[in-house]
C-alpha cells in the first residue's frame, strides 16, 4: 500500500516533541516538501551543475 501525502505529514508532526509549536510543525513539513521536491528534480534530472550554481551567485 502506497503512502499517501496526508500519511507522511501525520508521520512527520507525530515526531515532533510535545513541546513543539504550529511555527515547528509548519517548518517541518515545508522541510519535508522541498526535500521531497529536490528527490523528484533528480530523478528527472532536472539538475544545475555546481559551477553553474556558482556563477548565478557570483554574478
Amino acid at each position: 500500500m502506497e503512502t499517501t501525502e496526508r500519511d507522511r505529514a501525520i508521520q512527520a508532526l507525530q515526531t515532533l516533541p510535545e513541546h513543539a509549536t504550529l511555527d515547528d510543525a509548519i517548518e517541518r513539513l515545508c522541510f519535508i516538501a522541498k526535500i521531497e521536491e529536490g528527490l523528484r528534480q533528480s530523478d528527472a534530472r532536472e539538475l544545475i551543475s555546481q559551477e553553474e550554481v556558482k556563477k548565478q551567485f557570483l554574478s
